[in-house]
């Protein structure tokens, strides 16, 4: 989850490509309207399921159980072993939806400010992880890191924090160490 533009889907396309070879994953690319994410992870070893909720859904800001369940069907899951949801970016929505995942994720992008966490609550509480993102934009920005991290654990004292660029691919490895670790066997 995330808010639009905070790299949901390159640092999707970042891990697919690390995990290639070794997990079999399977995305359900949740959009509004076109398939351009979708796009943009295909070729890179994962089966795609896309989902736009204007089909159907009547075009909703976020992703729930039932949808999820329609975008499954999409998937050989017997041959997976990871399964990743791009919910539709919005900061808001996607928070007060089960979508049945067993670990809820966030991307916060630098550029966005500080006070996010103190202005979408909800959001920032229902995550697990929380993923810095764009810091290859810190030097050309006034982005205060620390002072995120602090309202951030104002609203979510528990959250683990990873700090990357998934442009560049740095700080990757810490996120990919998470995810590794959930894998089964």
């Amino acid at each position: 989850m995330s808010s639009p533009g905070a790299g949901k889907t390159t640092l999707l396309a970042k891990t697919l490509a690390a995990l290639r070879g070794s997990t079999r994953v399977g995305v359900v690319e949740g959009d509004i309207e076109t398939s351009i994410d979708a796009d943009r992870l295909s070729g890179l070893g994962a089966q795609i399921s896309l989902l736009n909720t204007s089909n159907g859904f009547g075009g909703e800001c976020h992703l729930d159980a039932p949808m999820v369940a329609r975008g499954l069907r999409g998937l050989r899951l017997d041959e997976l072993d990871l399964v990743l949801i791009e919910n539709v970016g919005n900061l808001v929505c996607p928070a007060e939806f089960d979508v049945g995942a067993h670990h809820r994720v966030m991307v916060y992008a630098i550029t966005e400010g500080e006070e996010k966490p103190l202005k979408y609550p909800v959001m920032f509480r229902s995550c697990e992880v929380v993923v810095v993102n764009k810091l290859d934009l810190a030097p050309h920005l006034d982005a205060d890191v620390a002072l995120f991290r602090r309202n951030l654990a104002s609203v979510n004292p528990h959250a683990t924090v990873f700090e990357l660029s998934a442009r560049t691919g740095d700080g990757l490895d810490g996120w990919l160490g998470w995810l590794r670790d959930r894998l089964p066997g």
